[in-house]
């Protein structure tokens, strides 16, 4: 699909570039009045402003790409915050909360890593359905203790892992750049082209090898754009190192507490 992408954008601006020339050089060969002064301003207008338009472009895009960064960690951070405070439960619900904990950052990590994103939506869906099984384990503990600050800690830190996921989601899977801004972004391309090829018609201008290297710049442009607008493509993924650490960390501690309940309580 990128690679699609690249070509059809290299192939617009190619094409754009032709017409704007032959309409340029047919309106040269019929009169002198047009002036190459009064082209050359305009197109370095459009130039202008389609630069402008491709950098607020991308700022949005690589902003959305470092918040994703930034709520990995925040995710693993929510996730062992809950963890450390699953030790104020009992013991039984202390040892299922754990692996539960574990079991939902392996789904945290599929939906990163995930081929596509109907295999993503699947993970967060998983994923939901653990959260829902810690919930309901915090709220049974709560109601045996309405005053309980203890119990009000873990389920403050099971919100937070929560509210992070939901945010996750948003950045990751539901937000991507209006069609709206695709649509301005490709008009405001062709008519830029357009006004380049005819720029150097008026000029008397042949046609310059150096047009598929202007092509092949503005495509490369918008295919990063394209790229960071769509993390499921596999190319600008945010890293899930803290994630990978986190899983590490839990199944230590996973080990620890399971060696702990098989050790006699006489024995010291």
């Amino acid at each position: 699909m990128i690679v699609g992408f690249f070509v059809v954008t290299v192939l617009l601006m190619v094409v754009a570039i032709e017409a704007g020339y032959r309409l340029g050089f047919a309106v040269h060969r019929r009169s002198d009045e047009e002036k190459e002064s009064s082209a050359s301003a305009i197109a370095g207008a459009t130039m202008g402003l389609l630069a402008f338009i491709l950098a607020f472009t991308f700022a949005i895009v690589a902003d959305r790409y470092d918040t994703r960064k930034a709520l990995v960690r925040e995710d693993a951070g929510s996730i062992r915050t809950a963890f450390l405070r699953s030790d104020f439960l009992p013991q039984d619900d202390r040892e299922k909360a754990a692996g539960l904990l574990a079991e939902y950052v392996d789904w945290r990590l599929q939906a990163a890593q995930a081929a596509g994103l109907e295999q993503t939506r699947k993970a967060v869906a998983e994923s939901e359905q653990v959260q829902r099984q810690l919930w309901a384990m915090a709220v049974k503990n709560a109601r045996l203790d309405m005053n309980s600050d203890v119990a009000a800690l873990y389920i403050e830190s099971l919100n937070e892992l929560i509210n992070v996921h939901a945010l996750r989601v948003t950045i990751g899977i539901e937000t991507r750049l209006p069609d709206e801004i695709w649509l301005v972004l490709f008009a405001l391309l062709v008519l830029t082209m357009l006004g380049f090829g005819y720029q150097m018609a008026i000029a008397g201008s042949g046609r310059s090898w150096a047009i598929p290297l202007l092509a092949l710049s503005f495509s490369v442009v918008l295919t990063l754009i394209a790229l960071l607008d769509s993390p499921e493509s596999g190319y600008f993924r945010a890293s899930q190192q803290p994630l990978l650490v986190l899983r590490e960390e839990l199944a230590t501690a996973g080990e620890n507490l399971r060696r702990s309940q098989t050790i006699p309580k006489g024995d010291n």
